[in-house]
């Protein structure tokens, strides 16, 4: 099995990027799940029922979101009938308030079943419930042989490193998503588990992690509130392509950071 993981699609010069580099992974890589974290998907703000039949009629089988899932109303209509979207599983949830979404779920194509987990870290982040701890708990409930790719959407590389150590061995895949900058630490790690500590974003590549350069440095320097948007110059992709063998061990990860994608000349709207 091959699954190929964008992270942090970034508005429209993220969907525009993804758009034109698909066609050449699809050929070259022939992968078999296409996953993408959607957080950002929505003018860098969420997810909206637009943006999201954009990729899924890319032909991506699941979305997975973070800590802007909630910045977009849409999404929880998304959420009441459509089950390709995930938000992170350790968001607290009780039974006065449920959370609405899953955290994670299986799926199945090309004859392969996957079950895709979403989580989110919590340092430098919101209180939410521990992701390690939800872990656990998700992995008991996964039927034996069902291969887990794991979307450890967090700030910290530490705490991102910490959950490819605690689940090394017991999933196929742990890769970050959030910090739109990707790393350099591909690797798998002892049983069978593929890692990286962050998959980096999809979008303009001219930017402050998508932003505009000049409206992020001007708020640096004056700490005020100017508004930001999405840069539209040298479109790229940061994705990984992860094969993982009949036993559910990841035995492959390959990191892709392409560049020179076009412009979004029209701006960015969402």
């Amino acid at each position: 099995m091959r699954v190929l993981f964008f992270a942090d699609i970034f508005g429209k010069p993220g969907r525009k990027a993804v758009a034109a580099a698909l066609p050449r992974l699809k050929a070259e890589y022939s992968p078999d799940f296409i996953i993408g974290n959607a957080e950002n998907l929505a003018g860098g703000r969420g997810v909206n029922h637009r943006t999201f039949n954009q990729l899924t009629n890319m032909g991506f089988h699941v979305l997975t979101t973070g800590n802007h899932a909630w910045d977009n109303r849409e999404i929880l209509q998304i959420f009441e009938k459509d089950r390709r979207l995930l938000r992170p599983a350790n968001f607290p949830d009780c039974e006065k308030w449920p959370c609405p979404g899953k955290g994670f779920e299986i799926y199945e194509t090309n004859g392969f079943k996957l079950c895709v987990v979403n989580l989110i870290g919590r340092v430098f982040m919101a209180d939410v419930d521990c992701p390690f701890q939800v872990a656990d708990k998700i992995l008991a409930q996964i039927p034996a042989g069902i291969p887990i790719f794991v979307d450890m959407h967090a700030d910290a590389t530490s705490e991102k490193n910490a959950m490819g150590w605690f689940l090394a061995g017991k999933v196929a895949a742990v890769v970050g998503s959030h910090a739109h900058v990707q790393t350099a630490d591909e690797r798998i790690l002892p049983g069978g588990t593929a890692y990286i500590s962050d998959v980096g974003m999809s979008g303009s590549f001219d930017s402050v992690i998508g932003l505009s350069a000049p409206q992020v440095i001007q708020r640096l320097i004056t700490k005020r509130p100017y508004p930001y948007e999405a840069a539209t110059e040298n479109l790229g992709i940061g994705c990984v392509v992860i094969d993982i063998d009949d036993n559910g061990k990841g035995t492959k990860i390959e990191r892709i950071r392409w560049s020179g994608l076009g412009s979004d000349s029209e701006g960015d709207g969402d």
